[in-house]
């Protein structure tokens, strides 16, 4: 008689709305898959817009989750744990990564149609959807296990993507460092936890938090292990420095819609993950990885800043590089008010920060990396030195370049960008972390330099002979948007806090 309770309680009911958006992107990423073995070679750019119809049905899929938290995937008994919960963190970076890779995907149309000898496009497509899949999957992922599953099934077809291009050697040396960094950060990750649930008993997080207080005293050196090791595999998927190096040579390396993708939905993955494990599994150790964070943060942000400022105008991929760079300075910024979540009893107020700075990084750094598309069809090298004039060929685009960079900078008009630093910056100075405020401050002066220089070089007179770049619909339906939204944003800023910071957890 005690087996039928038993084997009752192991059957699971799947709430099939509550994990719609991770499933739709699946199944659109099988349904190309199998289609580009039917499509004629001149007919693939078919399996494009059907990848973006993918993308963008998965994002309306997130609107019948808005009216409350759900679950799914629960064990029975007295201590009920669930696997997958979507709540309102969880839709929020589910709406970064999604919306993340439906511009990515509208910049990949363009370029798969220049490159279409050297990139294969069924491929391409089930990858960047399976990506997407695994990156809306993991801020719902509520134990360790299935954490780590969602991280390698947004990294996985991230290498291949990288190192797509027939015949390049840069694409394919950029996938293997990309490669070997992420492969190192997932095996010291499951060591973590391995040691986590050899000390606790179990992988839900919430269970995790409960148990790691009062983990016998044999077992509390191999807890404090498991807690720092996962940290550090967390800690290299989110370019931390010195976790940063493949940074620049992968995002110079990868096709440019792939490196904009890597900048955006690489970053929400890495830091919702890091999100979960630190403030969800792990807040009795608040005193351990608080400090931390907060010395990575400072670290991240000065190095990523100080390389962006020595990059020059003449060599080559310069404008990639610098938005590599200011992309690891920005992981810095994102660090901050997760930090101060270890120092403060309001922790859902501070991880509110990192999310609303995350939700304006992601539109106003696509945007940057919509207009780059556009001039590297024509300056394949795409130096900085070749943006130079450009607002005498293109205005509408070097206006709206000029707005994405002073957006990151935090300069009215980019009220956005101003608004997300000081919301980051009073998180620090209420967590009582007034020496990262003060670093973030000089590292801000610092950026400021880079990115004013680079939005005066479109307005300067063209060296010799203007070019005019050319503007395909999908390109410009990507600009349009990232633009709009900046604008949107900068018009009323608080609505972004306000979606991100209220009842996340």
């Amino acid at each position: 008689m005690s087996a039928q309770p038993l084997a009752e309680s192991l059957v699971q009911s799947v709430d099939w709305l509550a994990i719609a958006p991770p499933t739709t992107a699946a199944v659109v990423a099988l349904v190309v898959l199998v289609a580009d073995l039917f499509v004629p070679e001149s007919r693939k750019a078919v399996l494009g817009w059907v990848s973006v119809a993918g993308l963008a049905a998965s994002l309306l899929l997130l609107l019948p989750l808005l009216d409350g938290d759900r679950s799914t995937f629960c064990t029975g008994g007295h201590a009920r744990a669930c696997s997958y919960t979507a709540d309102r963190f969880t839709l929020v970076i589910q709406l970064l990564a999604l919306g993340g890779a439906l511009l990515a995907a509208l910049l990949s149309v363009t370029h798969l149609d220049d490159e279409r000898r050297r990139v294969p496009a069924g491929e391409f497509w089930f990858l960047l959807l399976s990506s997407a899949a695994g990156a809306a999957l993991l801020p719902a992922s509520r134990d360790l296990a299935t954490l780590v599953v969602a991280l390698e099934v947004a990294s996985l077809p991230a290498f291949a993507l990288v190192g797509i291009r027939h015949g390049d050697k840069r694409s394919s040396e950029a996938a293997l460092k990309f490669f070997l960094s992420s492969v190192t950060a997932t095996a010291v990750s499951l060591m973590g936890i391995s040691f986590v649930y050899a000390s606790t008993g179990t992988l839900h997080l919430t269970q995790v938090a409960q148990r790691l207080p009062h983990v016998d005293s044999q077992l509390h050196v191999l807890a404090q292990t498991g807690v720092v090791l996962t940290l550090v595999g967390f800690a290299f998927k989110t370019a931390a420095v010195p976790f940063h190096f493949w940074v620049p040579d992968t995002y110079v390396g990868a096709p440019l819609p792939v490196a904009a993708y890597l900048s955006v939905v690489g970053k929400a993955v890495g830091f919702s993950g890091l999100i979960l494990v630190t403030v969800v599994a792990f807040p009795s150790y608040a005193h351990v990885w608080g400090p931390a964070l907060a010395a990575l943060a400072a670290l991240t942000m000065t190095v990523g800043n100080v390389a962006a400022l020595r990059q020059q105008a003449t060599r080559a991929y310069s404008a990639v590089r610098l938005l590599a760079w200011s992309s690891v300075g920005q992981a810095g910024y994102l660090l901050v008010p997760i930090a101060a979540a270890g120092y403060t009893e309001d922790a859902e107020k501070a991880i509110g920060s990192t999310v609303a700075y995350a939700l304006m990084y992601a539109a106003v750094n696509l945007g940057a990396f919509a207009v780059a598309a556009v001039v590297g069809r024509g300056r394949a090298l795409n130096r900085i030195g070749d943006y130079r004039g450009l607002y005498a060929t293109n205005p509408l685009t070097a206006l709206l370049l000029a707005f994405f960079l002073l957006c990151l900078a935090g300069l009215p008009p980019g009220v956005v960008g101003l608004f997300a630093k000081v919301t980051v910056f009073s998180a620090a100075v209420d967590a009582g972390l007034g020496w990262l405020a003060v670093v973030m401050a000089a590292n801000v002066v610092i950026a400021l330099f880079y990115y004013l220089q680079w939005a005066a070089l479109l307005f300067r007179a063209p060296e010799g002979e203007p070019a005019r770049h050319r503007l395909p619909a999908p390109l410009t339906a990507a600009i349009a948007l990232t633009g709009v939204l900046g604008v949107v944003l900068s018009g009323a800023p608080q609505l972004v806090l306000r979606f991100a910071a209220t009842g996340l957890f």
